[in-house]
């Protein structure tokens, strides 16, 4: 970690380590042409999956596993992943190196589709954290769809949400999530920038 100042953006990316299986994974995600999320930003979901001690986790978008490798390494021993994508391939891939990680297929569970059309079919208030990594224009239905599923005192935790600043969806869910009465919230500056905000 030498040669990075303390205000670097890199610093806390090379602080981050990761294994054969993440850095293949990051591989897969290259030839997939999918940007999967920091290593800095994997290593903070994990930790705020381990702080809300999650045993159900839903991610919208499963990309090559990166992310989900990250969650399940924080969740509960016990803990399930439940992850939406449109792309199946992708989520096949992702499975494999969800057991070259060594988590057993019953803690995953793929579902194939849009994340619109697959959120509503999941429990009211049974989740401890939501991870949107989807369309950025579809956030505010994502954050909708979060506050239903989420129990009280669970994590919702935006991808992008500093590089995607730009998007007038973005900025209209950074000052949403900041002004709701019910959530109290982050924004993280590490990857591409994480929004995270708990339900009270």
């Amino acid at each position: 970690m030498t040669g990075y100042g303390p205000s670097d953006p890199r610093l806390a990316d090379a602080y981050a380590v990761e294994d054969e299986v993440l850095q293949y994974a990051r591989r897969q995600s290259e030839l997939a042409t999918v940007r999967p999320v920091s290593p800095a930003s994997g290593a903070a979901l994990a930790v705020l999956a381990a702080a809300v001690g999650a045993r159900s986790v839903v991610e919208i978008g499963t990309g090559a596993g990166v992310s989900g490798i990250c969650l399940l390494r924080g969740m509960r021993p016990d803990g399930i992943l439940t992850t939406v994508d449109i792309q199946p391939g992708l989520q096949r891939q992702a499975r494999e190196l969800f057991s070259d990680a060594g988590f057993a297929p019953s803690r995953a569970r793929c579902i194939p589709g849009a994340a619109l059309e697959v959120l509503p079919r999941l429990a009211d208030g049974q989740y401890d954290l939501v991870f949107c990594d989807g369309d950025p224009a579809e956030s505010p239905d994502y954050l909708a769809e979060s506050l239903r599923l989420l129990r009280p005192g669970g994590m919702v935790c935006f991808e992008g949400a500093v590089s995607a600043l730009d998007d007038m969806a973005t900025r209209d869910l950074v000052r949403t999530v900041r002004e709701h009465d019910t959530l109290l919230s982050a924004l993280l500056p590490v990857g591409d920038g994480l929004l995270c905000a708990v339900r009270r």
